[in-house]
């Protein structure tokens, strides 16, 4: 039997930073997982861990109260066929409504977003870029994780700048491709839409690097 349920932070955290390929914190607000005959077999987290330029650009500031990032999508081992879009439908459904849920396929890594095509959510373009503090000779270290080393202290770059020196290095951010999701009432969906700021576009196509858009082949599937 295959079923959604919320999750505890306490499960989900230690399963995250054992499978997902970050090994790093995400603020969550909630958590649902993905059971399989009783065995976790994936985890979507939604949080709003976003700066308020983005919470605000969808539908104004309204809104922006309302607004989530699905910020961790993860399947990991042998799963049903459409799983994935499956653990986001059925867990949008156990959200309290109003929410926008806003989520991101990396372009740069050659993801279209197909599964958020695949759970009706609205494709909005391709995000802002910024640049990032790599390490030039790690690249597959991720910025984040990099910056996670001095979190919530002053002069953080400063600080990577004295311990690295020039293998510090700035690149620009890949654009990523943004979907959003409304759940809500009908009567507040159409409010909603009607304070929208950006156009509905059609989705994109195109062969992505890994099957399943972000899934990798074996016993281990990375998808966000």
């Amino acid at each position: 039997m295959t079923r959604v349920i919320p999750i505890s932070y306490h499960v989900c955290r230690p399963w995250l930073l054992k499978v997902h390929y970050l090994r790093r914190d995400v603020s969550t607000s909630y958590q649902f997982g993905l059971f399989e005959d009783g065995v976790l077999r994936g985890v979507v987290t939604y949080g709003r861990a976003l700066p308020v330029s983005v919470l605000v650009s969808p539908f104004g500031e309204d809104w922006q109260n309302h607004v989530l990032e699905l910020n961790r999508l993860v399947l990991q081992g042998e799963t049903t066929p459409n799983a994935a879009s499956y653990l986001i439908s059925q867990s949008i459904k156990q959200l309290p409504k109003p929410k926008i849920i806003i989520s991101y396929a990396d372009a740069g890594k050659g993801h279209v977003g197909y599964v958020y095509q695949a759970s009706s959510f609205m494709y909005t373009g391709l995000s802002h870029t910024q640049k990032d503090w790599v390490l030039k000779d790690d690249p597959s270290r991720h910025s984040r994780t990099l910056m996670d080393e001095f979190a919530f202290e002053p002069n953080r770059v400063e600080k990577l700048k004295a311990k690295y020196g020039d293998r510090l290095i700035q690149v620009q951010r890949p654009a990523k491709h943004r979907y959003i999701r409304i759940h809500s009432s009908k009567s507040d969906k159409k409010r909603i839409m009607n304070c929208r700021r950006f156009d509905v576009m059609p989705y994109p196509k195109g062969t992505t690097k890994n099957l399943g858009d972000g899934m990798s082949i074996g016993s281990q599937m990375i998808m966000f």
